[in-house]
């Protein structure tokens, strides 16, 4: 997969999915049974899906709203 380098948005894109892809694994790998209070693998809940959110932020599409006039 070729990076562009120049583009700051293809630069996040991928650490963010290269960090979710990481961060999936260590809960793929994680030893069971995991107890409800197990605080290391909540975490990396959490962190999967603030990475997931991170990732669908960037794919929003941006709109700004301007007046169809100036005044």
């Amino acid at each position: 997969m070729q990076i562009d380098a120049n583009d700051p948005l293809t630069l996040a894109r991928h650490a963010l999915r290269l960090a979710r892809q990481n961060v999936l694994a260590e809960i793929g790998g994680y030893p069971r049974p995991v107890a409800g209070c197990d605080a290391q693998f909540n975490y990396l809940l959490d962190l999967r899906g603030r990475l997931g959110r991170a990732l669908a932020a960037l794919d929003e599409e941006v709109v700004i709203p301007t007046p169809r006039s100036p005044t």
